[in-house]
Formats: structure tokens, sequence, C-alpha cells
């Protein structure tokens, strides 16, 4: 604002860096109007599971933003999202998102990888979007977490809001979070020579920023993987109970030139995963034209299979 001379110091003009002390006058003469930002096109490959008129479901991978932030600018940030993919494979998207959101009707975290739907145009992004907002649409995710749920099957019920301290983090110890829901299932107990883990179904009634990760780190079984919320970088293989089994199942696994098949385990060293593990595997929605159910699934991608394979050795 103070360099389109739209702010005021003490009655006169001033540069953005100048440094304010106590006592001075700020006078606002008008809104901002910054340039608008809109996403480009990019030729970027994408998985494609289901196209017509009005929408598309994506299997978008792990390490790719859905859209540029509000502070994204033409240069690097704008770039390499699904929505600059997006632009290129279909040209004409929903624009009810803005510019820089075109057709994003929901979000994935960056390194959430699975199934995303995407509005081609107004009326099927209005629809779809009164289906999230009604808790009509049904997601299923697939996770690792470190150690063994208490049950089963659990509900976890904590409202959700930004950590004061790291603000890339969110958190469920703070006041006056939104209300969130997230129910998991355990699918399989693994107890293996890197220690205790869980493979979940998770199915979430809200859609909160990292509510499935944040939600499971508060109950002690952070996502493997997320080092954002506690989770170790690396999993060691638990060598130091020489009893006999640990060891010697950790050894077996290993071939003479110290790799197995990944090439992501060497001998006495550890498992590691670039990502976290979280997959959104399903999602059930009604087609906004046509009223009819669709379903649809995405299997877990390779570098998820083979770590859960390795870790159940």
């Amino acid at each position: 604002m103070l360099e389109e001379e739209k702010a005021r110091v003490n009655g006169s003009a001033a540069k953005p860096s100048l440094r304010l002390k106590s006592g001075e006058h700020i006078t606002i003469l008008d809104d901002p109007q910054p340039a608008p930002l809109r996403a480009i096109a990019e030729d970027i490959p994408l998985d494609i599971v289901y196209e017509d008129d009005d929408l598309a479901i994506v299997n978008k991978p792990a390490g790719m933003m859905v859209h540029a932030g509000a502070g994204a600018t033409e240069g690097e940030r704008n770039r390499g999202t699904l929505v600059n993919a997006l632009l290129h494979r279909f040209g004409n998207l929903s624009q009810l998102g803005g510019g820089l959101r075109p057709g994003i009707v929901h979000r994935l975290d960056r390194e959430t990888s699975g199934l995303i739907i995407v509005a081609k145009n107004d009326v099927a992004h209005r629809k779809l979007a009164k289906q999230f907002s009604g808790r009509e649409v049904k997601k299923r995710y697939v996770a690792l977490v470190h150690g063994w749920p208490a049950k089963d099957r659990g509900t976890i019920e904590s409202g959700i809001t930004r950590d004061a301290v790291r603000r890339t983090r969110m958190t469920t110890r703070r006041r006056g979070g939104r209300a969130a829901v997230t129910r998991f299932e355990v699918r399989d107990s693994i107890a293996s020579v890197f220690g205790k883990f869980a493979l979940l179904d998770v199915r979430i009634e809200t859609g909160r920023t990292h509510q499935i990760r944040v939600h499971m780190a508060s109950i002690g079984h952070p996502v493997v993987g997320d080092a954002l919320y506690v989770a170790p970088k690396e999993v060691r293989a638990i060598t130091a109970r020489t009893r006999g089994s640990a060891k010697k199942i950790f050894e077996s696994r290993v071939p003479e030139d110290g790799t197995n098949r990944s090439g992501a385990l060497k001998r006495g060293d550890a498992l590691s995963l670039t990502r976290n593990f979280l997959h959104a595997a399903a999602i059930e929605f009604t087609h906004p034209r046509t009223g009819e159910p669709l379903s649809f699934a995405a299997s877990l991608p390779e570098e998820l299979a083979r770590f859960l394979q390795e870790v159940r050795g």
C-alpha cells in the first residue's frame, strides 16, 4: 500500500522499509489493488482416473502442491502445481476458486497422494462444494502410523487450529479450534524388526488442514514419514536386542551387497520415506449433473507399497 501511495506515515509518503516507532500515525487512503495473479498452464503429466464434461478425478502424486499460495508470484511458486497441469490438460476450468485455484473444490496436502475432484465449470463446482459442506462426500485414506492404537476402531474429535509457535503446524492443544472428526480402523498390526506399526483405513467427516496427520499425532501415533508431526525421519532395525530373533531376521533380509531389492535399506542402517505414508485411496460422491452415485479408488503408489513390504519383511 505504501508503494501504491495508498498509505501515509505521519501525513507523509514513506518507504516500506521504514521502521515504525511508538506514537506514529498511519493513515490508510484506499484499499490495495494488487495485480490479479493467475495460474499458468504447464505440460506436466497427470494420472486421470475419470473425466467427463463436468468434472475430472485425478490421482495426485506426492510432492505436488494442489495450487500456489496466496503469496505466489509469476515465478517459481506458481509453477509445478496440479492447477498448472490441469490448465494444460483441460484448458477451461471452473473459476469460482479464483485465478490461482481454477477447478479446485477440495485439497490434499503436498506430500499426500491420491484422488482429488476437479470441477470443469461453475455449476459443477457449486454443486460439488455443497456436497462437501454437507459432508455427503465419502473419502477413505490409507495411513501407516507408528505404534498400535489401543483399539481396532476409534474416533478422534478434537478441534484443530494453527500452532502459535510453529506456524506451519496445526495443533489440537489450543482453544478455539475448528471442529474436526476423524474415524480410523486398523487393517493390519505389524510387528517388525523396525518396531510396531499399524496400517489404517481413515475416514474424515471434516476437511481441516493436516487433519489426519495432527489427529493421529495427538493420540501418540504419528503418520510414518511425517517429521512435521514428530514422526522419526527414519526407522531403524532393532539390532540391539540380540537375543536372537530381531537381529537374525534383519540380517537374513539383507543381500550380500548390503541393499534390499528397492535399494532403500542397508545393513545395520534404516528405512526412510521421503514423504508421508498417507494416501487418499477412495472417494464417493454424487455426479453434479446426473445425480448418479460415483465411486473411485486408487491403489497405493509404488513407493508406499514398497516401503510397506520392507517393513513387513
